[in-house]
């Protein structure tokens, strides 16, 4: 698929001021397909492959005009070195040439709660690229990645199709979580349209099973996670760079949590009540935490200091041990 080079008119209107618009489908596949329809039926399809020729095939292939400064993702992530080096190394190959940014698909191997998801969205902002979310502890059938045939009742198209197409960027971060928790049967494989997805070449013309039209998916920055590498088939692990990431230690648990404090802090209004800097017994205390529950917590915790009136927060606003789960219903 061919691509240009685009540069932003205003680049304060992109978080990456250097783009190219790559083409992502063939609008002459597209118009044969339309051309076959029956007149009265598949109106889903016919939908989705009007929308396509109205949209076109160009989107935004970004990367950075430099390497960026990724100070602060190092302090938010301090357990994630490994993978902010390799992103690192990627984004350096892609300068001073017309190359895209090309990442090797990545899997990040840890216990739940670790931050995983966190750092994928972290990546997409970075990259200013878009990010598709799919859930693998849900999927029960292969279509979810791949798209299902026009053919069944209800089909449409896979969560690949849907980033790239109906997205703005030829180069989207897809994060395929929890892939360990992927519910394979002997008619569906849910991973099998991955063997192809990350192959550079073949990505290059996928096939969605509902639309039928090659879209170029070889742009695409894929991040797995998983809490055991051990129900992975070995080709779809020989695929990826694999890091396995640790909880945080005490110190950088408490970075984290001071991070974290900040920037809820910062993202809203009622954020300037408060004290610009946590405690550091508060920050002792949500350093016993799972970064995932660190924000719950400290959301708990403003609120009640906000209920009293205080512009800090203290070990009593904080939720109980085991108080996360709220149980509405009738005494009896």
């Amino acid at each position: 698929m061919e691509s240009r080079q685009l540069v932003p008119h205003d680049p304060a209107a992109f978080k990456l001021p250097i783009a190219n618009l790559r083409n992502v489908f063939r609008p002459h596949d597209v118009e044969r397909k339309l051309a076959k329809l029956p007149a009265r039926d598949h109106e889903n399809l016919r939908t989705t492959y009007e929308r396509m020729l109205e949209r076109g095939p160009e989107r935004f292939q970004v990367k950075p005009s430099g390497v960026p400064d990724m100070t602060q993702l190092y302090e938010q992530l301090p357990n994630f070195t490994d993978a902010l080096d390799d992103v690192k190394r990627h984004v350096a190959l892609s300068q001073d040439c017309r190359d895209g940014l090309e990442v090797t698909p990545m899997l990040l191997l840890g216990p739940p709660g670790i931050g995983k998801t966190h750092f994928a969205r972290k990546l997409a902002d970075l990259l200013g690229t878009g990010m598709s979310l799919v859930p693998m502890s849900s999927m029960t059938a292969g279509w979810l990645l791949s798209g299902a045939s026009s053919q069944w009742k209800g089909a449409k198209p896979g969560k690949v199709f849907e980033a790239i197409v109906d997205g703005q960027y030829a180069n989207p971060v897809i994060v395929v979580d929890e892939i360990d928790k992927a519910a394979a049967d002997a008619q569906y494989d849910p991973l099998g349209a991955l063997y192809g997805l990350l192959e550079h070449d073949t990505a290059a013309a996928f096939t969605d099973e509902f639309a039928e039209i090659a879209i170029d998916a070889s742009q695409v920055i894929w991040i797995m996670t998983a809490n055991d590498e051990r129900c992975i088939p070995e080709p779809i692990l020989n695929r990826m760079n694999v890091f396995e990431i640790e909880p945080p230690g005490f110190e950088a648990a408490r970075q984290i949590a001071r991070n974290l404090y900040r920037s809820i802090r910062a993202e809203h209004g009622w954020g300037a009540r408060f004290e610009e800097e946590p405690s550091d017994e508060l920050l002792d205390l949500l350093a016993a935490l799972a970064p995932r529950e660190m924000r719950r917590a400290l959301m708990t915790g403003f609120g009640n200091a906000r209920l009293d009136a205080r512009g800090e927060i203290r070990e009593a606003d904080l939720p109980k041990a085991g108080a996360g789960k709220t149980r509405l219903g009738f005494l009896q």
